[in-house]
């Protein structure tokens, strides 16, 4: 192991040195401290003016308005309102895709900024605040600055980059298609087909200054599901008459914990089932016919992944039968990402892209996270790279820092100008070893 590390090191050494050296990381780093302001500005616009999955109507807008500005090719309406722009470099080489997702979330915010937003509308039948919850936002910006960046270095680019700007990663609503597999779908990952796609996720619980990545499997799958369980209906003051869809359901809730526990080997992966909402019943007094939960489940590999599914059911349909009901599992249900795994390949090859614009002390491998990103769908197709950006102000506490799809969710905004610099050189370094 010990050899192979070193070996590893005189690898990429002289790439790093390379990395740190080169005149166009140097424009790289002016253009980008020039246009900090400007990409603050656009996100405190975006924040202020949030819209929810396959409605980014206004977003993609002025997005596409910036690209023709740049002399970029571009495409609306793919995915129903993504847009792709396409830069051709003065050189031939690769072709690398950069993606930022632009879609909110139904969260009512609570942060007192200036530009919070104020936005309702109507979401599952009720009213309900939209707000940049999880920084969609920042990543919008960013990535226009990275375009209009590279934009000014058309003729020493060594290649295409094909800018991605993807609705809807948070999900769509039953029925409907969107993200980034819709994207994939409609041919986004050709004409020109590309080699390599980068992208990342802001994080309010990372400090501000540091970049975090994992080889392999980075984010979970995620599959939603819906069980419906079908009891006998009868008064509360005589259970003896009905089969309780109630108590059905609160032993299912528990009895499924026991795939994490007992199923799964927790010394390889992690793996996650969450009950999140029960709807049953209408009165203290009576038993309900009918009890309804909606839950996700989180896994690293497919064979896990296949595992959850067939206990789940098992589990359901069993412990239903087992008191007399009957039990329904619709998995998944209305959304399904694959595992977000980075080609561990691809990350050797330019983590010292990463290193040489935060700082190799402030690059930092990072655990497995349980969350799930439909980033996923392009690195089933190529080649991907997926980090995560810092952007808790510094001396916060991780812990206590509010997270992603909270009311309170807080980014520090000094953080995009590292976000844009790690996009372009991750470009520029790519498109050199290319060469």
């Amino acid at each position: 192991m010990i050899k192979k590390l070193l070996f590893l090191t005189l690898l990429i050494a002289p790439f790093f040195l390379f990395a740190q050296n080169n005149p166009q990381k140097v424009e790289v780093a002016k253009r980008a401290d020039a246009i900090t302001e400007k990409v603050i500005n656009w996100r405190r616009d975006f924040h202020e003016h949030p819209e929810l999955g396959n409605l980014e109507i206004r977003t993609a807008g002025i997005v596409a308005e910036h690209l023709k500005s740049l002399g970029i090719e571009v495409k609306t309406g793919v995915a129903k309102t993504g847009v792709v722009g396409i830069l051709r470099g003065g050189k031939p080489g690769p072709v690398v895709a950069l993606r930022a997702d632009m879609d909110a979330l139904p969260v009512t915010e609570r942060v007192p900024l200036a530009f919070a937003s104020k936005v309702k509308t109507m979401y599952n039948g009720q009213e309900v605040g939209v707000m940049h919850a999880c920084g969609h936002d920042s990543h919008v910006a960013m990535l226009m600055g990275v375009a209009e960046i590279l934009a000014g270095m058309k003729k020493d680019l060594a290649g295409t980059v094909k800018f991605i700007f993807q609705p809807a990663e948070e999900g769509v609503p039953v029925g409907e298609e969107g993200g980034a597999e819709l994207m994939v779908k409609e041919g986004v990952l050709e004409n020109p087909k590309v080699d390599v796609i980068f992208g990342l996720h802001i994080n309010s619980q990372t400090p501000v200054g540091d970049l975090t990545y994992r080889p392999g499997g980075t984010m979970a799958a995620v599959n939603d599901m819906k069980i419906t369980i079908m009891g006998k209906q009868a008064h509360g003051a005589y259970p003896w008459s009905s089969i309780d869809p109630v108590v059905v359901a609160a032993q299912i809730i528990t009895n499924l914990q026991t795939i994490v526990s007992r199923n799964l080997n927790i010394t390889e992966n992690p793996g996650v089932v969450t009950i999140g909402a029960i709807h049953g019943g209408v009165r203290s007094n009576i038993i309900p016919e009918k009890v309804e939960m909606l839950g996700t489940v989180r896994t690293f590999s497919k064979a896990d992944e296949a595992m959850f599914i067939d206990r789940i059911k098992t589990i359901v349909t069993k412990t239903a039968e087992a008191n007399g009901a009957k039990a329904e599992v619709a998995i998944p249900y209305s959304s399904h990402y694959p595992v977000t795994f980075n080609d561990v390949a691809l990350t050797e090859k330019m983590l010292p892209s990463l290193q040489g614009t935060a700082g190799a002390a402030n690059v930092k491998l990072k655990p497995p996270v349980t969350g799930a990103e439909d980033f996923s769908f392009y690195q089933e197709k190529v080649s991907g790279l997926f980090f995560f950006l810092g952007a808790m102000p510094k001396g916060g506490d991780p812990l206590k820092a509010p997270s992603h799809h909270t009311p309170d969710f807080f980014i520090d905004e000094s953080s995009f100008n590292l976000g844009v610099k790690a996009l372009c050189n991750l470009t520029l370094d790519y498109m050199a070893m290319k060469k």
